[in-house]
């Protein structure tokens, strides 16, 4: 495929999604910051409207699935925004609101492990957090999860994949908003016990990858095929964990370092010792993710799954900064034109606040 081809073929793909896609993920925001928090007490309205208004992007970012061939798009959308809601609500209750209790973060994040068992009796998510009246706002969440993924024919057989993902993420959100002083130490006894199968990442590493939702993602929208199999399935599991999702959230890291240096926060991406560090770290996590992709049933698409997460990230303002710019750039080079070219397109729809 030529030059001019390879481009108008991305454009063909892009264009429509921002065009037809998009209005389908505002039209699900809407209603959940209307309709979904109207009898929620203040703070977890708060609460829940930030997420949606501040982390808008997350959902933009994962509504890329519902182009996977097999996926019915309106259903998906309403899936992939309700399950990254919760995602996005959870990490606000548990990083915004002064809280640092272990069994109150527990406690929430069973909605995450609910929300994707279609089976799974509803819990009370608040039972050990201090402020409970949300109006029904998160378990109506998990139950349009759980009716969206009743209808995906083959959700059997990616269920034990995806309950160990949502397990993990969780956990890492139990700990990671614990304390500083005793958050580093629950999290290292936890990711010893989970790390030693991946040899090639370091546990901070490892640990960055158990945050991502695009392995979950990706599993739900290869369970709208009916002639899905579970070779496929175990392709798909260990081609986005650690590679893909470890990608998305150390690009994630990345262009937060610095404000979480400034507040105190936890970040992965800090843990490396200089630049150069980051710059050989999140190369290698590039190229094992291309690599992966290229092994998956439509690899193309899966590969534009990669390019789009280093344009949408590397094409944030926050990389403008000096040490941050030479990081891009590096980081750009190592990914290729076709990431060169959507990260200027993504500057453009930044610039046009479609971002």
């Amino acid at each position: 495929m030529n030059f001019f081809a390879k481009f108008y073929r991305i454009l063909s793909l892009v264009i429509p999604f921002v065009r037809r896609v998009f209005p389908l993920v505002d039209r699900e925001l809407q209603h959940w910051s209307t309709d979904g928090i109207v009898h929620a007490c203040p703070e977890l309205k708060k609460q829940a409207s930030d997420s949606i208004t501040k982390k808008k992007f997350h959902c933009q970012g994962g509504s890329i699935y519902s182009l996977y061939p097999t996926v019915h798009k309106a259903d998906f959308i309403s899936l992939i925004v309700a399950l990254q809601t919760i995602s996005d609500y959870l990490d606000n209750l548990c990083d915004n609101a002064g809280i640092t209790d272990e069994q109150a973060f527990r406690q929430l994040h069973y909605a995450m492990t609910d929300a994707l068992d279609p089976s799974a009796v509803l819990k009370d998510y608040y039972a050990f957090y201090p402020y409970k009246e949300d109006g029904g706002y998160l378990k109506e969440l998990v139950l349009t999860c759980q009716q969206k993924i009743h209808a995906l024919p083959s959700y059997e057989l990616v269920k034990p994949n995806i309950q160990n993902l949502a397990r993990l993420y969780s956990e890492l959100q139990t700990y990671k908003h614990l304390r500083p002083s005793v958050r580093e130490e629950k999290m290292l006894t936890w990711i010893h016990k989970n790390h030693e199968h991946y040899p090639l990442l370091t546990p901070w590493e490892f640990a960055a990858a158990t945050g991502s939702t695009l392995g979950m993602f990706m599993l739900c929208a290869a369970a709208s095929d009916k002639n899905l199999t579970s070779c496929t399935v175990s392709k798909i599991d260990s081609a986005y964990f650690p590679w893909i999702s470890g990608l998305h959230i150390l690009l994630d890291y990345f262009i937060d370092a610095d404000e979480d240096q400034k507040s105190g926060d936890l970040n992965f991406v800090a843990y490396y010792t200089d630049s150069s560090q980051v710059i050989s770290r999140l190369t290698l996590f590039i190229e094992q993710a291309f690599i992966q992709a290229g092994t998956l049933p439509n690899p193309t698409f899966h590969k534009l799954i990669v390019q789009g997460l280093l344009a949408l990230y590397l094409s944030d303002s926050k990389t403008n900064q000096f040490k941050e710019h030479s990081i891009r750039n590096a980081l750009l080079k190592t990914a290729g034109n076709t990431t060169r070219f959507l990260y200027l397109l993504c500057k453009f729809l930044r610039f046009k606040n479609k971002l």
